[in-house]
C-alpha cells in the first residue's frame, strides 16, 4: 500500500526489497521506480506499438485467467478495463524505462503490471496486485517475446503491408502512363540496349513483391506465440489450458489470428523469427535504395547529368547556389535504407544472445523491429507520393541519347557478326554520330533495313531483330 510522503511531491511504495519514493502522480510503483533510477543510459524507450501490444497481452491474460477461475470476474474486468486505454492510445509518460535495461525486459513487464494495478486502485476497483493478479500465469520471459511478436504482426498488417502495396500500385500506374517511352538501358552505369520506362519501373515493383512475399511468410510464423511457457518454456505456474485460452482472447481483441507455439521453449530461448523479419526488412531497404538511386541518377543534371526525368521541386537545394534543387526524397529514403541495415546488424547480434533458456537482449530487439517497420513504411509512402507519382519525363533528352547510343548496333550481330558490329560502334562513338548513319556507310544494308533492325522500340521486345514475330 502506498503512503504519501511528507513533502507532497512523492509517495512511498514498498516491494520485496523495501521502501522507495515514487513521484506522487506516477502510475508506476516500486519496481518500476528502481529500474528508472538504475537504467539511465539513453533517451530510447519502448515504442508506443510495443506498449499497446503489451497492454493487449495483459488484458487477454486476465480474461484467460478468469475463464480458468484464477482471477475473479471483477478482477479480470478491472484489469481489462485498465489495459484497454493503453492498448488503444498508450500514454507513454507512464512507461519511462530505458530500452537498455535488464535483457529480459522484466522491468517493462513490471512497469505495465504496476501501472494497471495502480489504475485499478485509483478507479476504486477490486484488490489487484501487480504480480499476483496482473501477472498471473505469466513471466517476463514469455510476456516480452510475445510482445515482440504481437506488436510486429499488428504493425506489419496495419502499416507496412498497406505501404508496400501502395508503392507498388503507384509504380504500376506510372508504368502504364509511360508504356511507350523508350530510353537507353544501362549496365555497369554504361549505355546498354534500350528498354521502356515501364519495363524499368515494373522491375522495381517485382523486387518489392519479392520483399512483400518474404515479410508475409515471416509474419505468419510470428503468429505462433510462446505465451504460457512462463519462466523457461515449461509453463510452470500456468494451467495447461491457459495458452489456448490466452490466444483466443488475444485474437478477438486484436482482430489478428494468434495461436500457441508448438514449442514455447524455442520462443523464449531464441529470437530467430525476429532476425528473419529484420532480414526481410533489410532486403526491402536494399530495394528502396536501388529505386532511390535510380531516381537520383535519372534526375541528375539538369544539364550536366542524365536529365532523363525531373522530380518535383520540393525545396531549395543549396544555401549558397541559387536555383539549385536536389532529389531530397530519394536521398532521405536512401538514408532510411542505411538505417535499416544498421538495425538488422543490431538485431543479428542481439538474436545471438539466447543463453540456454532465455534471450537477454529482448528490449533492444523490440525497439529496432518496430522502428524498422515504421521507418520503412513511411519511406515507401514518401517515395510513392513525393517522388514517383508525379515525376515528369524529359522526352527530348531520352530520344537524343537513344539515337546516339552505339550499343544499338548489338541488333546487327545476327546479320553482320559481332566483330563488324563492334567496328561500327567504336566509330559511331569516336565520331559522336548516330549509329544508323555509320552502319549505313559500313554495311550493305539499306536505310530502310537499318531502320527496321535498329528500331529502339522493337528492340525492347527482345528476340532476334528482323526475324518474323
Amino acid at each position: 500500500m502506498a503512503t504519501q510522503s511528507s513533502n507532497g511531491n512523492t509517495r512511498t511504495e514498498k516491494d520485496s526489497m523495501g521502501e522507495i519514493d515514487v513521484p506522487a502522480e506516477a502510475l508506476w510503483r516500486a519496481q518500476t521506480e528502481r529500474a528508472r533510477q538504475n537504467f539511465q543510459l539513453s533517451a530510447l524507450r519502448f515504442p508506443a506499438r510495443s506498449i499497446a501490444a503489451l497492454a493487449h497481452i495483459k488484458a487477454a491474460a486476465a480474461q484467460a485467467n478468469a475463464d480458468l477461475e484464477l482471477l475473479t470476474k471483477e478482477q479480470a474486468q478491472a484489469i481489462t478495463a485498465a489495459a484497454n486505454s493503453f492498448s488503444r492510445t498508450p500514454d507513454l509518460q507512464h512507461f519511462p524505462l530505458d530500452i537498455f535495461q535488464t535483457g529480459s525486459g522484466t522491468s517493462t513487464n513490471m512497469n505495465m503490471n504496476e501501472v494497471l494495478a495502480e489504475t485499478v486502485r485509483r478507479n476504486k476497483g477490486p484488490n489487484v496486485h501487480p504480480n499476483d493478479h496482473v501477472n498471473c500465469s505469466q513471466s517476463s520471459n514469455d510476456v516480452i517475446p510475445t510482445t515482440i511478436q504481437v506488436s510486429c504482426v499488428i504493425a506489419l498488417q496495419e502499416l507496412w503491408l498497406p505501404a508496400i502495396m501502395h508503392l507498388q500500385q503507384t509504380i504500376e500506374a506510372k508504368a502504364q502512363s509511360l508504356a511507350d517511352v523508350v530510353k537507353t538501358g544501362r549496365t555497369h552505369l554504361m549505355d546498354a540496349m534500350p528498354i521502356t520506362m515501364a519495363q524499368e519501373l515494373r522491375t522495381w515493383s517485382t523486387q518489392l513483391h519479392h520483399c512483400q512475399a518474404h515479410v508475409n511468410e515471416v509474419c505468419e510464423r510470428l503468429r505462433a506465440l510462446p505465451q504460457g511457457g512462463t519462466a523457461v518454456g515449461s509453463g510452470i505456474n500456468a494451467p495447461r489450458e491457459f495458452r489456448s485460452k490466452f490466444c483466443e482472447h488475444l485474437s478477438a481483441r486484436t482482430k489478428q489470428q494468434f495461436y500457441p507455439a508448438d514449442n514455447p521453449f524455442a520462443g523464449i530461448a531464441g529470437q530467430e523469427l525476429s532476425l528473419q523479419l529484420a532480414g526481410a526488412l533489410n532486403s526491402c531497404g536494399a530495394v528502396l535504395l536501388k529505386i532511390s538511386n535510380d531516381l537520383r541518377w535519372m534526375n541528375s543534371g539538369p544539364l550536366a547529368g542524365l536529365g532523363e526525368i525531373s522530380l518535383t521541386a520540393l525545396q531549395p537545394g543549396s544555401s549558397i547556389m541559387p536555383g539549385k534543387v536536389n532529389p531530397v526524397i530519394p536521398e532521405a529514403v536512401a538514408m532510411v535504407a542505411a538505417h535499416l541495415a544498421g538495425s538488422y546488424q543490431t538485431i543479428a547480434t542481439a538474436a545471438q544472445q539466447g543463453n540456454f533458456q532465455l534471450n537477454v537482449m529482448l528490449p533492444l530487439i523490440a525497439y529496432h523491429l518496430i522502428e524498422s517497420i515504421e521507418l520503412s513504411a513511411n519511406a515507401m509512402r514518401a517515395l510513392a507520393d513525393q517522388a514517383i507519382a508525379d515525376f515528369s519525363v524529359n522526352h527530348e533528352r531520352l530520344e537524343e541519347a537513344l539515337a546516339r547510343n552505339p550499343i544499338l548496333v548489338t541488333a546487327l550481330n545476327s546479320v553482320i557478326g559481332y566483330n563488324e558490329a563492334a567496328k561500327i560502334a567504336k566509330r559511331a562513338y569516336q565520331e559522336q554520330r548516330p549509329v544508323i548513319d555509320v552502319a549505313e556507310e559500313m554495311t550493305d544494308l539499306s536505310r530502310t533495313e537499318l531502320e527496321q533492325l535498329l528500331d529502339p522500340k522493337k528492340l525492347t521486345r527482345g528476340g532476334i531483330p528482323g526475324a518474323s514475330d
